[in-house]
């Protein structure tokens, strides 16, 4: 009873800790952060480490069961407000919202590395971006500024079609050989006619067309040209 009892009591503080630390910590890890994990996670493992194997497995699927209560409470809205953060509006219709940054505790320089990571350089354009209870950043651009959709200039665009692997680092890949109707035959039939042989195939994908595109281990020489230049040594 006292292995469970102080299972709980671990998993508890361990959860109440990090929702004190903030979802910063948890998603968006720096050196301190990630510093900060580490410590806590010897800190509240550390009774299981002092006590025999089989305590040990006792307190693991302890914590597993509560945290598969804990997500099938997440599943109830009344619940939900309290096992997790709320989104935190950090940009609101091109201002920066400071108690939300506060709240977060992200410094300004940050934001804007967030930004230009996801396409932004101008805070201006943003209608709002929000910090996730994931810790994630959504950012949505004012409708001035959001790219061109096909149904904005009455356009008819064909359904997207999703090329479907074949081969993948030289092995078939068998059941989507199957979902298209098609064999093993077909395949290396295909592949005799490119010259190509399955162990030296990175990808093979089927196109809408009823084709194979193939991508192999080969690259080819472009001597020097410039469009086609690669960081590194090994240019």
């Amino acid at each position: 009873m006292d292995t469970i009892y102080q299972a709980v009591i671990i998993f508890i503080a361990g959860y109440l800790f990090l929702r004190v630390t903030g979802k910063k910590a948890v998603s968006q890890m720096h050196s301190f952060d990630l510093l900060y994990i580490f410590i806590l996670t010897n800190i509240i493992s550390s009774p299981v480490e002092v006590e025999h194997l089989g305590k040990a497995m006792i307190f693991a699927v302890i914590t597993v069961i509560l945290y598969k209560i804990l997500i099938r409470l997440s599943l109830h809205n009344k619940l939900r407000w309290i096992l997790y953060e709320s989104p935190t509006v950090i940009i609101h219709n091109g201002d920066i919202d400071r108690k939300g940054l506060k709240k977060i505790r992200m410094p300004m320089n940050e934001l804007l590395s967030h930004l230009r990571v996801k396409g932004y350089t101008d805070i201006q354009s943003i209608a709002i971006a929000v910090m996730e209870e994931t810790g994630n950043i959504s950012v949505i651009p004012k409708s001035e500024y959001r790219p061109v959709q096909p149904n904005d200039l009455n356009l008819k665009v064909k359904k997207e079609y999703l090329p479907i692997p074949l081969i993948m680092d030289g092995q078939i890949v068998y059941h989507n050989l199957k979902y298209l109707n098609l064999d093993r035959g077909w395949l290396i039939n295909e592949l005799e006619k490119a010259g190509e042989k399955i162990e030296n195939i990175t990808l093979a994908t089927y196109l809408e067309d009823g084709k194979l595109f193939i991508d192999n281990n080969e690259e080819k020489e472009h001597k020097s040209n410039p469009y086609y230049y690669k960081p590194g040594k090994d240019n």
